[in-house]
């Protein structure tokens, strides 16, 4: 290596092939790279090389023991994690490319000397040039932002080569930064949704994303759309790891019923609520609520009981915003309503809800 590193230019735009090639050859022997994002500049090494891993940790002077991020160039890497894919799909949809890193559940290979405690860090940045040599490289790169730790990290690439350009090979100048602070960075995992460093996106904003508001609806919301609720609640509840339904909020998740001939106040059916208990769900301090176009508008999905519960709502809306109301069953049968049935009818009823209530939930957690 010679005593500065080489300065190629990187417009934020899809990158030149040679210097792709560049980056590739330079990566791949285990020397370090200098990077531009949106955010600051990062340093970047293979991440299943272990003595690069080494020398970027050293060039920092940070500890082995601390966490490296992957940086990718699209989001289709998000299928290598297994647990609550869908939070962290909906989260990239509304930030990627951009300054929020993900700390997700789950190790991909290639990954195994930089993840930490199960869980790996993911980013994809808005510089299109970094991410469009990301996308193309064979091999995974982790990154870290251009700063001796502790110190603020670097946004021009003059600065970068100043103070590291002996100690990597290339510095890919994207001109300056143009957010100039480190990214948000979200750990998201079973039981986990945990902002591990504030950025410019905040946590309530995290979880408007992550999560979706949920509503049933059938005809009184005393039986079928109240039962419905419930089970939806326990179902999230142990998607996402918590063991009290209250807390599946914390991913952002909100879940209600109505009916469309529903009186106000109404308590829930006498064997829905027995037989909700038996599952886990107390019923007993529900009260019925009447479906109204606002309440609908505002959910993300509205699932009906029968097709006349969905035809009801859908005149009530305004032309093109019905897409989110559906049969909660995926074949489109109706589920017939038990009231003033005996307990068994009311069992059967609730059977067929979960049932698809657990094909519905894995479009949520």
């Amino acid at each position: 290596m010679s005593s500065l590193a080489e300065v190629l230019p990187l417009a934020d735009a899809p990158p030149d092939p040679g210097v792709v090639a560049r980056v590739e050859a330079a990566l791949g022997a285990g020397r370090l790279v200098c990077i531009p994002t949106e955010t600051v500049y990062g340093v970047a090494a293979r991440a299943d090389d272990p003595k690069a891993l080494a020398a970027l940790l050293a060039l920092k002077g940070r500890s082995a023991d601390e966490p490296l991020t992957w940086h990718v160039g699209s989001a289709g890497v998000l299928e290598a994690f297994e647990h609550l894919r869908p939070l962290a799909r909906r989260l990239a949809e509304r930030y990627w490319p951009g300054p929020l890193t993900l700390v997700l559940e789950g190790v991909p290979a290639g990954l195994e000397r930089v993840a930490r405690d199960g869980f790996t860090g993911l980013r994809l940045p808005a510089h299109r040039g970094t991410a469009g040599i990301l996308a193309a490289l064979p091999f995974p790169v982790v990154a870290s932002s251009v700063n001796k730790s502790g110190q603020p990290p670097l946004l021009d690439p003059e600065r970068v080569l100043a103070a590291f350009g002996d100690g990597v090979e290339l510095v890919l100048d994207g001109g300056r930064s143009r957010l100039g602070e480190p990214s948000t960075v979200l750990r998201l995992g079973r039981g986990r949704f945990e902002m591990i460093r504030e950025g410019l996106v905040d946590e309530a904003q995290l979880r408007a994303a992550a999560g979706l508001s949920i509503g049933f609806c059938c005809t009184g919301n005393t039986c079928r759309s109240p039962m419905a609720e419930g089970l939806a609640k326990l179902e999230l509840a142990r998607r996402v790891g918590v063991d009290d339904v209250s807390e599946i909020a914390r991913f952002g998740f909100e879940v209600r019923s109505m009916g469309v001939a529903a009186g106000f106040g109404a308590p829930a059916a006498e064997h829905a609520v027995a037989i909700l208990a038996e599952a886990g769900y107390d019923l007993s301090g529900h009260r019925s609520t009447q479906a109204t176009m606002e309440d609908v508008l505002e959910l993300d999905r509205v699932y009906c009981l029968t097709p006349s519960h969905r035809e009801a709502l859908v005149a009530a809306l305004p032309p093109g915003r019905a897409e989110h109301v559906q049969l909660l069953d995926p074949d489109g049968e109706p589920i017939p309503d038990p009231v003033g049935a005996p307990r068994e009818v009311y069992r059967a009823c609730m059977e067929s809800i979960a049932g698809c209530i657990a094909r519905r939930a894995d479009e949520w957690a």
